[in-house]
């Protein structure tokens, strides 16, 4: 799920009932995005990369298809809103889930849970160059922590002692590929319905992951019923529901707020890992992971300057969905 959530508007008031829907909502994107590190290390051996992309994908793309016919709120899209869509789509979840499912099967899943939380901080670098951004000094600050602390993991994977420095940098370019998406994204979402938005990305993604039909269908035959069950998990947990339990939690808290919540995914994606796979990450990942969260946080708190004069949308770094993963 990296499509960008709709414009942000004044939340309702949760009534008793509404506010465990809400907190359900939230512990399902939470769960998920989690959850999915660890799945991708359990199919690892299963699956190559680029086939576990396009089988997750085309899963993503059949339940968010049947979500937006059950919600009848497609609207029109310009051919600019189609190229725009088409590209955002390409790297959120083509690049994305080819660079998280090669990195994550070659580190575990905390220290890919750790690296990927460092797309906030990518995009407030991103929103500076092409949305003409000021960042605060804070955020310059923040920005730099995070990227010391995925060094310091990048420095311990070096070693070939505390994990694969191939795996870090691969979950570094799936969360460089994310913000670059969420950027192209941007102006969108003020325009397109999310859910519609997430479809086409989604679908746009799968066509792209298409030369990866033939060794998907080959190591289909080949998997286990629990391997294809995991990979049908992929695409209906963190691809689909998590999305629309996110959608679900915007209308009664702030974008900001809720985004706030996603870093309890890698904390969340290191103790599934050990619970499911025996795995817990190296020691310098949980240095370089604190310092890159600390980081992360700052450039969300305080990450916006002025900007200059223009529509306004809502923002990426502190409206990020985190599913993909």
């Amino acid at each position: 799920m990296r499509a960008g959530p709709p414009p942000p508007t004044r939340p309702a008031a949760p009534t008793e009932v509404s506010r465990r829907a809400l907190v359900a909502a939230v512990a399902g994107v939470l769960v998920f995005t989690a959850s999915a590190f660890v799945a991708v290390r359990h199919l690892r051996d299963a699956f190559a990369p680029g086939p576990m992309s396009l089988g997750r994908l085309v899963v993503g793309s059949v339940v968010l298809g049947l979500l937006l016919l059950a919600s009848r709120s497609w609207r029109p899209m310009s051919a600019r809103d189609w190229v725009a869509t088409s590209a955002a789509g390409v790297l959120l979840f083509g690049v994305y889930n080819i660079a998280i499912n090669a990195g994550a099967g070659r580190v575990d899943a905390g220290t890919a849970a750790l690296v990927n939380q460092t797309a906030p901080a990518v995009i407030a670098l991103l929103a500076v160059v092409v949305l003409r951004e000021r960042l605060s000094r804070s955020a310059v600050l923040g920005t730099a922590l995070a990227f010391g602390g995925v060094a310091t993991i990048a420095l311990g994977a070096s070693s070939g002692v505390e994990g694969d420095l191939v795996g870090v940098l691969l979950c570094l370019a799936a969360a460089f590929a994310y913000a670059v998406g969420a950027v192209v994204e941007k102006p969108l979402v003020a325009r397109v319905p999310a859910l519609q938005l997430t479809w086409v990305a989604c679908t746009v993604g799968a066509v792209a992951c298409l030369p990866f039909a033939a060794a998907l269908h080959a190591e289909v035959r080949a998997a286990s019923a629990s391997d294809l069950g995991w990979l049908v998990f992929l695409g209906v947990g963190p691809t689909a529901v998590a999305f629309a339990a996110f959608a679900f939690a915007l209308r009664s808290m702030d974008a900001s707020a809720l985004g706030t919540t996603t870093y309890l995914v890698p904390p969340l994606a290191i103790a599934m890992s050990w619970v499911a796979l025996g795995e817990t990450p190296p020691g310098s990942a949980y240095l370089g992971g604190a310092l890159s969260l600390v980081g992360v946080a700052l450039a969300q708190r305080t990450g916006r300057g002025s900007r200059d004069p223009g529509p306004s949308h809502p923002d990426p770094a502190r409206d990020r969905t985190t599913s993909h993963d």
